[in-house]
């Protein structure tokens, strides 16, 4: 038998005008209905009223009568991210939920709230259950965390619009115990060199949060063993299956991206769906990825800087350093002194979005299968099937041309050389 929802007009709350920092975004006119003729679909319509140009986020509290339910965030979609005023729309799926089958819900209601969109989520590694502690604009810009910079990079002249918090790597407690991720908005950009005159050729629909830096030793070993430390070196010789798959180095036949989004739950990633709730925890797709190392720019390297690709009269000479890049990340020929090992995060230069170490330091894996081509289009997800994972951003021991924001390559999953390693991305609904 099908979960039947026994209330089909259902008012949520008439909560949340002027919430935080002033704002004027307000909730209204909440009305949930299970689909008939009974289908485990339910959807919810609410109005969003509030400043044209403003945008919030919307947090939805469900409830049985007065009993809380648990709704992890990958049996909501919708309305619910960096939304618009209007009328908006939600939809629940109980099948990813425990209310299912021959549960009945009888008093089943809704409350929705408008909140401010958050520049910063930490999960804190080191406790159970995990929280979860969202920073936003206005708490960085008064110095409540630290230090922040506004703006810190200009494209070729034209300046990217940003806050970053870079007092975020001035604890190490960032890179070992808590995993800090940014929010990044939906958008464009054209995959490949740009010369700065190329229409966009790839659109992600969804907005994301980007691992500020590249997990570490100990955040991996707080995930899979809860052991404690204080190395803050990006975590290497690790391959895609240990990722996501079998975590002794095998493949795991009921996974496979972009079939289907399942990580086995002994997996990194299943591991940190299950202490965090949140099942969209996975790592990048090559879009994502690209997407998330230019934040806005339109040069080779990620600094903005429209002739940074040329050092001497050839350009992408790798021979020797490329003083651009010295600024930006660990690689062959970086100066003073090449590094030898992989480095610890967060020692270089961050990006527009305030992301560090996405130029040299680790080779970063992608969900993608590799394909001579690079997907492009709406949302991406690769191709359907191959041999080997898409890897990107370059290493240690990379010539400052293969850490281009647009190089390509490719490992075979079980792959566990010394400078591979990876960077978490959470997808919204």
């Amino acid at each position: 038998m099908k979960m039947k929802i026994m209330t089909n007009r259902l008012l949520g709350c008439l909560l949340c005008m002027m919430t935080l920092s002033g704002m004027a975004a307000g909730v209204s006119d909440v009305v949930a209905k299970q689909r008939w003729p009974w289908s485990r679909l339910v959807d919810i319509d609410y109005m969003l009223t509030g400043e044209q140009d403003e945008r919030v986020d919307v947090a939805l509290t469900a409830k049985d009568g007065s009993t809380t339910l648990t709704l992890p965030t990958g049996s909501l979609t919708g309305d619910l991210y960096n939304v618009v005023p209007g009328q908006k729309h939600i939809v629940w799926d109980p099948t990813q939920t425990a209310y299912t089958n021959n549960l009945t819900l009888t008093q089943f209601n809704v409350d929705l709230a408008a909140t401010a969109v958050p520049l910063y989520m930490i999960v804190d590694l080191s406790t159970t259950p995990t929280p979860i502690t969202y920073v936003y604009e206005t708490d960085l810009t008064n110095g409540l965390w630290g230090s922040w910079e506004r703006n810190p990079v200009t494209n070729r002249g034209a300046v990217v619009q940003s806050v970053i918090w870079t007092g975020v790597t001035t604890n190490d407690i960032y890179k070992t115990d808590k995993l800090v991720l940014r929010r990044i908005p939906a958008g464009s950009y054209y995959e490949g060199d740009d010369d700065g005159s190329k229409e966009a050729n790839v659109t992600l629909t969804k907005g994301l949060y980007a691992g500020v830096f590249a997990i570490t030793q100990q955040q991996w070993k707080r995930v899979m063993t809860g052991g404690t430390g204080t190395d803050t070196q990006a975590k290497h010789t690790i391959s895609y299956w240990e990722i996501r798959e079998g975590p002794g180095n095998s493949d795991d036949p009921a996974v496979d991206w972009p079939s289907n989004k399942t990580v086995n739950a002994n997996s990194f990633m299943g591991r940190l769906r299950t202490m965090t709730g949140i099942s969209e925890f996975d790592l990048p797709t090559e879009a994502q990825w690209e997407y998330a190392c230019k934040a806005g720019t339109t040069t080779v390297f990620n600094d903005g800087k429209a002739d940074a690709k040329y050092t001497g009269t050839t350009a992408y000479n790798n021979g020797k350093t490329n003083t651009y890049l010295n600024v930006l990340g660990w690689y062959r020929f970086g100066a003073p002194t090449p590094p030898t090992v992989t480095q610890s995060v967060g020692n270089k230069a961050p990006n527009a979005w305030g992301l560090y170490d996405t130029h040299g330091n680790i080779w970063e894996w992608c969900l993608d299968w590799w394909d001579g081509s690079p997907e492009i289009g709406i949302d991406p997800d690769g191709a359907k099937s191959g041999s080997h994972r898409v890897r990107r951003g370059g290493a240690w021991g990379t010539y400052a041309d293969g850490c281009r924001s647009a190089y390509r390559n490719l490992l075979t999953p079980d792959n566990q050389y010394v400078d591979r390693g990876f960077r978490l991305m959470r997808t919204l609904p």
